[in-house]
């Protein structure tokens, strides 16, 4: 490596996963040409890389929120764009980050046109997922196994119960992330985690009504209702969550579905909606070697499928209804559509709506490396999720601000009650 040239990772090396930095390079000759790479691996130990080529200016310096990229995993001005624009070196892989308690890390490196690509000089990007003081609890209580994440300080905090799952076993990276910003989180498995069973035929609506009544009764907790959120099949979930269960004031809903799919869902030993199934003979076959299962989800308006639909109208809380244009793994703005049309006819305006153009399927906390394609937990097969990166990037970071403040506009604390709980 070079001794002149050196890499700076402003305003520090080490920042939370969620958190943009400036990249800049200096000591280079002036004009020269070099290529900007960064690499790291997840949690299953997939390698993740990106590159761009970069010019540098009169001074030998390049700075990535002002210069753009001539070539490589993206062009132009993206100051961000060799973390969102990594891909796996093994095909069709998604980022997998579950555990809160292992970074994020990036190592960003600059390397001559010339000689092989002679590197020049590397940084280390530790992108925490959990910040200092945070408090990290699994929950094994009850029925409920999961993992509470507390933020610093004596509290009052507005809760929220976040249903991402991995597989229907438990990621911890959204939680934490929102406990970051000043929210009590739980995050709990549906399935195949600690002592639960690997396969379900059902859900229940009592095991969310159990974990509801276990943040509202929590110490740290000052808001007088919880918040939902959610990510596709959950997104059904936390709709249903809200229609029949009390204690919800506000519920994200990120590319679901307007009905109950896959499983049939029960409360008190009684089935409450059947599920909405899938059609295999509509998967439609791509040359990437995964498939398009956009158009296999059955219609929840024919009449043999109506009594599938959630009836979103008896939800108390508000609603923010987040799409993508471009999701591939189901009509996620369609679903959107049905259930504002639905609310307004009972006279409802509960609700909001974000909807990205360009955007895929997995819409999650920015800065991490998008996913065109990965394996499918419930369909068995390889799936492009749709999008397209650098507009997929951009919605992600709109998004994050965005659910931040409709929690907080939407979840008042009350400290007197958290006072009470003591």
């Amino acid at each position: 490596m070079s001794s002149q040239v050196r890499i700076r990772l402003l305003p520090s090396a080490r920042c939370l996963f969620d958190d943009p930095i400036q990249v800049k390079v200096a000591g280079l000759k002036s004009r020269q040409v070099v290529t900007m790479r960064a690499r790291s691996s997840d949690d299953k130990g997939v390698v993740f890389t990106s590159s761009a080529t970069y010019r540098a200016d009169g001074n030998g310096e390049i700075h990535l929120d002002r210069d753009p990229a001539i070539s490589g995993s993206y062009t132009g001005v993206e100051p961000m764009g060799l973390l969102w624009s990594m891909r796996p070196e093994t095909l069709h892989r998604r980022f997998i980050k579950v555990n809160s308690l292992n970074p994020h890390v990036v190592k960003f490196s600059v390397h001559e046109e010339e000689e092989e690509g002679r590197m020049l000089a590397e940084a280390t990007n530790e992108r925490l997922l959990i910040g200092d003081r945070v408090s990290r609890i699994p929950v094994k209580q009850g029925n409920i196994r999961g993992v509470l994440f507390i933020p610093p300080g004596e509290g009052c905090f507005p809760a929220v119960l976040d249903l991402y799952t991995s597989g229907g076993g438990l990621s911890e990276k959204r939680a934490s992330l929102l406990a970051n910003r000043g929210f009590v989180v739980l995050t709990i498995a549906l399935y195949g985690h600690d002592d639960m069973p690997t396969n379900i035929t059902e859900m229940h609506l009592d095991y969310f009504e159990e974990a509801i009544e276990f943040l509202r009764n929590h110490d740290k907790v000052g808001s007088d209702g919880v918040g939902v959120i959610s990510l596709s099949k959950s997104g059904d979930l936390a709709a249903s969550v809200a229609s029949y269960l009390s204690g919800v004031k506000a519920i994200v809903w990120i590319n679901g579905h307007s009905a109950n799919t896959i499983f049939p869902l029960y409360y008190k030993k009684k089935q409450v909606l059947p599920p909405l199934m899938f059609d295999f003979h509509k998967i439609i076959p791509h040359e990437s070697g995964a498939c398009i299962i956009k158009y296999g989800v059955h219609d929840p308006r024919t009449e043999e499928n109506k009594a599938t639909q959630i009836p979103v109208e008896k939800a108390e809380g508000r609603f923010l209804f987040v799409s993508a244009e471009d999701d591939l793994n189901w009509d996620s703005k369609g679903y959107v559509d049905m259930m504002v049309e639905r609310l307004k006819h009972h006279g409802k305006d509960n609700f909001e709506c974000i909807c990205y153009p360009g955007a895929g399927h997995y819409l999650e906390p920015p800065y991490g490396p998008y996913c065109p394609s990965s394996f499918h937990g419930v369909v068995r097969r390889t799936v492009l999720w749709g999008g397209e990166p650098r507009i997929h990037a951009a919605a992600e970071v709109h998004m994050w601000q965005k659910i931040q403040e409709f929690f907080r506009a939407n979840l008042s604390c009350n400290a007197a009650e958290a006072t009470a709980k003591l």
